[in-house]
Parts: structure tokens; sequence; C-alpha cells
């Protein structure tokens, strides 16, 4: 099976002005995915999609492949992620270049490792699946059948429809959320379906670390913490 890893890495961004090349202890934010990548093996190859010349530079240094400059029209803010991928998979099959699937990996997930992409795609390989999605437990405060949804006069009714809630903590159904470090699905259901999501959707769960996501300055400076309370060099990219 041949899975074309593609990193998105636009321009523009207002959370975190310039994110995807902003140095995150000494080194552009997207380095560490790019290098986790290609630590992994499993993809069959990789590439960062950008709309800006400045980005593209950045990524070649550091060892990344940038075969294209994105359409500006597929960089707002607005741009659906499967339209970037499609656009991807459209100038690889012009090429006469096929793959079987794709493995989004958002920039913004710098501390997903190389052993999480390689047990995702093994995982994808292996179930069958049209979709897989990195996921994490959700916290037993946080379940869905401890969640209340309020209606227009303010009175609260459980989010699974239950009448009570579940009582004991240990009772309650496994959850999962879905953590946005990894993606992988089908080519066919990407052209087909024009969708990340297939019928089928299976989870592959990930370490803590992997799940921290930099939208934000605060989750910069957590991020930036995590670095600061690790040991050197164990970040955990390998």
């Amino acid at each position: 099976m041949r899975v074309l890893g593609i990193i998105p890495a636009r321009g523009g961004s207002k959370g975190v002005p310039h994110k995807n090349i902003r140095e995150l202890a000494g080194r552009p934010l997207l380095h560490y995915t790019v290098e986790a990548a290609v630590a992994s093996r499993s993809l069959s190859r990789t590439i960062v999609s950008t709309d800006d010349e400045n980005v593209a530079a950045v990524a070649a240094t550091c060892g990344a492949d940038v075969p294209f400059l994105r359409p500006p029209d597929l960089a707002r803010d607005n741009s659906p992620t499967i339209d970037l991928v499609r656009h991807a998979l459209e100038w690889f099959d012009a090429r006469d270049t096929d793959f079987d699937a794709v493995c989004l990996l958002q920039p913004t997930c710098p501390f997903r490792t190389g052993g999480d992409i390689k047990g995702a795609v093994e995982r994808f390989k292996s179930s069958c699946c049209d979709t897989l999605i990195s996921v994490s437990p959700v916290p037993h405060k946080f379940h869905p059948d401890w969640v209340y949804t309020a209606n227009g006069d303010g009175a609260m009714t459980l989010f699974s429809g239950a009448r009570e809630p579940v009582t004991r903590r240990q009772d309650l159904t496994p959850a999962f959320y879905r953590n946005g470090a990894i993606y992988i699905t089908r080519a066919t259901t990407i052209r087909l379906h024009k969708s990340l999501y297939g019928d089928r959707i299976v989870g592959y769960e990930t370490h803590r670390a992997s799940v921290l996501n930099i939208d934000t300055e605060d989750d910069w400076l957590h991020a930036e913490a995590f670095l600061k309370a690790r040991p050197m060099g164990s970040h955990g990219l390998k």
C-alpha cells in the first residue's frame, strides 16, 4: 500500500502568527512533524503543502519535499482541509503517480512521534477500514453519559438521551475523542466522497504528549514548557 504523507502548512495564521515556521525550542514548528514522518519509515512519500514561498523555503531547510505551491484559494482561513488533500492527490494523478491512501499530519501537533505514525499506518493497513483517526480517552468527568445540554428555557437533558446518568464511573463505556494528530484515509474515499471520513472508521490511541495541539499563544507556552521539562533530546520524535 502506497501512503502519501501530507503536512499542511499555509502562510497565514491568526491564532499564532506565522506559527508553522515560528521557532519552538530553536526549530521551526513544522520541523517536528517532518522529522516524525521521516522517522516513521511508513510513508511512501511525504510532502509539505503550502501557499507561501517563505514556508516552502523553511520546509526545504528542514529536509521536507515541497513539490508545488498550493493555490491561494486553498489557503484561506475557511478553506476546507479536504480541498488541499484533493489538490495534492490530483497533482500526483496528473503526473501518473498513484497512492492508495493519504496520511494527514498537521504541524500544530508537534509531539506525535514516528512510532505513532508507524503504528497508525500498520493499524490502517490491517483493519480494512476507510479512515483511521488518532484518538485519546475522554476524561470521565466529560464522558457523554455525564454531559448535559440546555434547551431554550434552560432545562437540562443528558446528551445521551438517557433519563438518568450512569451512576458509577466504573460503569461508563469507554469513550474517545479525535485528537487531531493523525488522519489516514483511502484515496478512493477522498476521490469519490470528497471527505476524509469513510463508512468504516477506526481509532488509534496515541500517548498524552502527542495530543498537544497548538492553536493559541497559551498552547505555544504549554509546548515550550513541555520541552523544557523533558531531558535534552528526549522529546520523542524518533
